[in-house]
């Protein structure tokens, strides 16, 4: 335990305030309005600078707006009207941030999905929020298509993501040889039964007599993740997603509004990407460079010309476009800076990344339920490597007995994170007991066990409902995770609990055999018991051929867990 103060109270002191950078506020004003005054603003400053880059494709912030003006019409004339659900399964392209946009004008509440999920796993989100209408990839519009009738699409709007492309590029994709024929089936096919995406773009722009909406409207729907149990829609106000962007601004004050260039690697339908590139990005009268899905070599190509003011990214990203640009001898110098999230950002990543670009690389963290960005890392040489850093701007931060989250702890102490903010959901979408679960007057309880040092710097333990508990002891995963990963012959390493007759979990490890290494499991637990409690030890090693992850590169310890049950029962 550290030595504090044990009268010293996060929540009354906010002693990250002393390790703010310079110029960061310590509180932001949530702007009135809504969500769809960002791109607006933008267009008004901006009008001739590019919004949106798209294989080299450009679209001014004026096109956007005019754009964004004429689908809202087009939706409004197929009936959606204010406080309805739009699903949008849709991914990096054009039509995502105008379509976006286009439904918030309305007043109604977009819903965002992963275009790449299983049949089961889309249909489960539908049945759950019951859109009438969907803006989806074209790939993807089948599988729609095929849900029962009782979930009622009743408007189905398919879009072909290579229409926003160079003309040249989308006359390669027609070319009669095999590369041009393999490429664009993998973007594109053929659908029948549906509105195209064009047709929306033909109407009228949208007349000023169509209210919008207000501040405090719902605008999004954000499922979780569900690495921790079945997803669940975060309910997310204009007001909470305005004050993620602000607080976004605020916290990068060196970048210049109006020609600053963010990359759009991370999926837009993901909470990070969503606020990131969606909403922070298009505030800043920034070119988002969009990318349907990570490739370092494009990456790469891209950066001659533009390379990223402000770049939002996963370590496994950094990693590879690191490693790529040292292979073929491309600097990365211009990215002033890249924020991490979503896993543990190592200090072997973080100093040949600042050396190779010049610019910062920061951890930050969030949660769906937050906007999701709740702290990050200061971008100043204050910053401290293994930590999450410090609150948003307006954040504040508690951490608490697990067992009785009203009793707050002092600095230092390790507990569960609770936070109040602006950025902060309301709750879950038509599930009152889960969200009255997850709230103590007025504090949304993460469900992260933190450490918060005497300078604000917080430090993430691990997650409550991962822990594991064998013969009455708490085993953090992460603990043990790290550990593994310093033996020479293990790659990578998930540890999971499993259920057990004897000590309620048994410790189970799932590992990736480091290349040309060999593994014994005995060998690996007699040198696990040298510097871990002995409970802590995994009563069992099983060698995995890969490690389960999420769309951003997160490993899916509920994944592993079935995983390796499912090799104990063939």
């Amino acid at each position: 335990m550290v030595p504090v103060n044990t009268s010293s109270f996060a929540s009354e002191t906010r002693p990250w305030l002393a390790s703010y950078a310079e110029n960061v506020p310590e509180d932001i004003a949530v702007p009135s309005g809504n969500l769809g005054a960002l791109v607006q603003g933008s267009a008004e400053k901006y009008p001739n600078a590019v919004a949106l880059e798209f294989f080299g494709a450009t679209t001014t912030y004026a096109q956007l707006q005019d754009q964004i003006e004429r689908v809202a019409e087009g939706l409004r004339r197929l009936g959606v009207r204010r406080g309805d659900t739009v699903a949008l399964v849709l991914p990096n392209c054009p039509q995502h941030i105008v379509a976006f946009y286009a439904v918030l004008r309305l007043g109604a509440i977009v819903i965002e999905h992963n275009p790449l999920y299983t049949p089961r796993e889309l249909r489960h989100q539908f049945e759950d929020h019951r859109a009438q209408t969907a803006i989806v990839w074209d790939k993807v519009a089948e599988t729609v298509q095929d849900f029962p009738v009782d979930l009622g699409v009743r408007s189905l709007v398919s879009v072909n993501v290579t229409t926003a492309m160079p003309r040249a590029m989308r006359a390669a994709l027609h070319l009669p040889i095999a590369s041009a024929r393999a490429s664009r089936k993998q973007l594109t096919t053929q659908v029948e039964n549906t509105i195209r995406w064009e047709k929306l773009l033909k109407n009228d722009r949208i007349s000023a007599e169509v209210p919008e909406p207000e501040t405090s409207e719902t605008a999004v729907i954000q499922y979780t993740s569900g690495t921790t149990g079945s997803p669940k829609g975060a309910v997310l106000s204009h007001a909470n997603l305005l004050a993620n962007a602000m607080q976004a601004q605020a916290w990068t004050p060196t970048i210049t509004r109006g020609g600053c260039v963010v990359y759009a690697v991370l999926p837009m339908f993901h909470a990070y990407g969503l606020t990131l590139c969606l909403t922070f990005a298009m505030s800043m009268g920034a070119r988002l460079v969009l990318f349907p899905k990570f490739d370092p070599d494009l990456v790469l190509k891209v950066m001659k010309k533009h390379p990223p003011t402000f770049f939002p990214a996963v370590p496994p990203i950094a990693e590879r476009l690191m490693q790529r640009a040292v292979e073929r001898g491309i600097s990365l110098e211009g990215i002033e800076i890249a924020i991490s999230g979503a896993m543990p950002l190592l200090t072997e990543l973080v100093e040949p990344w600042e050396k190779l670009s010049r610019g910062y690389l920061v951890e930050g963290f969030g949660l769906s339920e937050c906007s999701p960005v709740l702290m990050a890392n200061p971008v100043a040489e204050n910053r401290k490597a293994g930590t999450v850093g410090l609150p948003m701007p307006g954040t504040l931060l508690k951490v608490v007995d697990p067992e009785n989250p009203t009793v707050e702890l002092p600095l230092g102490e390790p507990g569960e994170l609770l936070v109040k903010g602006p950025q902060v959901f309301s709750g879950y979408y038509r599930k009152p007991e889960e969200t009255a679960e997850v709230f103590v007057d007025g504090w949304f309880r993460t469900g992260d066990i933190v450490t918060i040092d005497e300078d604000g710097f917080t430090r993430i333990v691990d997650r409550i409902k991962e822990l594991i508990i064998t013969g009455g002891f708490n085993v953090s995963p992460s603990e043990v995770e790290a550990t593994m990963k310093t033996h020479p012959a293990i790659a990578d390493v998930a540890v999971v609990g499993l259920p057990s007759t004897h000590s309620g979990e048994d410790v189970v490890a799932g590992v990736i055999v480091e290349a040309g290494q060999s593994l014994n499991e005995e060998e690996v637990r007699t040198w696990l018991r040298e510097r871990l409690t002995p409970y802590k030890v995994p009563r069992r090693i099983v060698v995995l051929d890969e490690l389960p992850r999420s769309l951003i590169g997160k490993v899916l310890r509920r994944e592993v867990r079935t995983k390796i049950q499912e090799l104990d029962a063939a």
